[in-house]
């Protein structure tokens, strides 16, 4: 097969959708990989690590999707990137379809396009596995954002996050007690601050509860969210839901009654945001204040550790991927169901539409 690796075009996005090592497994079962000049600079790449490994370099963006079947990326490709691709490829990416715009779902449709949405493939306990490692790395960096972001010279309240003898520490309070929250729970206990979860479902809590003994647990009510954000110093968001887009469950309301200068992390923008004030961000200019709030709302956090993270999801991806790679997008489907509910649209079908509507009709 014939497998393609752009070089990522949305700004600050610093990943890469395979690293050399994960080239080196695809090319040992005999496929022949395209790579994108200088695709993997910005995590530390070279070209001739990807030749090494057994990959092509190709000198233009649109070689690389117009070769491949199989074409590999981590941010939702652009408009002109879905064009320049074949008609009846596979895409494989983070596609987060619920945030795209019509045309581009159209485009997808009108190509007869197989989307793997990385996001969505579960296992057999209903984790996610290959979202996993990302959502571990954006919930281990909320600590560090957010301490920095409380610095007066930041916007924020001039509060170290972990107090001092005598001075209390900050009141964080993470909204999603998922994988994001369970991360995000774990790094700013070590760094201090005094927690607090929110999330809809008692498991969920008990979960926190039983691995960060101490940790203040709520069950996610409209009344316990505006109490828990107006005493917060900082609010994380860390609401998924599957295939969808996140519900906005602290509204503007709630933004206009915390305390002045506080913070809202918003990590659920990459659905759309949980936050009713929140709106996309990039890592050149991430901040913005509303409702005297500093707002952060960058969807990418993981690119800004871009090699950790291009090794961490090739440990995570590449079964799938090879799954694909080495049976073909039909057969797959047929044979691991886990993998046939992250695709997204196929031979000219919005699956995930259908799966939606279908929940809708059993309630």
């Amino acid at each position: 097969m014939y497998i393609g690796i752009p070089k990522e075009s949305r700004p600050f996005e610093y990943r890469v959708g395979l690293s050399p090592a994960g080239v080196e497994i695809l090319s040992q079962h005999g496929h022949q990989v395209f790579v994108e000049h200088e695709a993997g600079v910005a995590a530390g790449f070279s070209d001739r690590e990807y030749e090494q490994a057994g990959a092509r370099i190709a000198y233009s963006a649109e070689e690389v999707f117009g070769r491949a079947d199989l074409l590999l990326k981590i941010a939702r490709p652009l408009k002109q990137e879905l064009e320049w691709l074949r008609e009846g490829s596979v895409l494989a990416g983070f596609l987060h379809l619920a945030s795209s715009s019509q045309d581009q779902i159209d485009l997808l449709v009108d190509k007869k396009i197989s989307a793997l949405a990385y996001e969505q493939i579960a296992d057999a306990a209903g984790g996610l596995p290959v979202l996993r490692p990302f959502s571990t790395i954006c919930g281990t960096m909320v600590s560090q954002i957010a301490a920095r972001l409380l610095q007066t010279n930041r916007g924020g309240k001039g509060i170290l996050l972990s107090g001092l003898p005598g001075v209390p520490p900050a009141e964080v309070v993470i909204i999603g007690g998922g994988m994001v929250g369970m991360s995000a729970a774990k790094s700013l206990l070590s760094a201090g601050a005094h927690v607090t979860v929110l999330d809809k479902s008692l498991s969920a809590l008990e979960r926190v509860a039983d691995h960060f003994p101490g940790i203040v647990t709520m069950i996610s009510t409209t009344r316990n969210l505006e109490r828990a954000t107006a005493y917060a110093d900082v609010v994380i968001g860390a609401v998924l839901i599957r295939g969808q887009r996140a519900p906005i469950v602290v509204t503007r309301e709630m933004v206009h009654a915390m305390k002045p200068r506080s913070v809202i992390i918003d990590v659920s923008i990459d659905q759309g945001g949980c936050v009713e004030t929140s709106r996309p961000t990039m890592h050149d200019n991430p901040t913005y204040i509303e409702e005297n709030t500093v707002h952060y709302c960058v969807p990418n956090i993981p690119s800004l550790v871009a090699r950790t993270a291009s090794h961490v999801f090739v440990n995570a991806a590449i079964p799938y991927i090879l799954e694909v790679a080495n049976n073909g997008i039909e057969a797959t489907m047929k044979s691991h169901p886990f993998i046939e509910a992250a695709i997204n649209a196929h031979n000219g079908k919005l699956l995930h539409l259908e799966r939606l509507s279908a929940k809708e009709e059993a309630k």
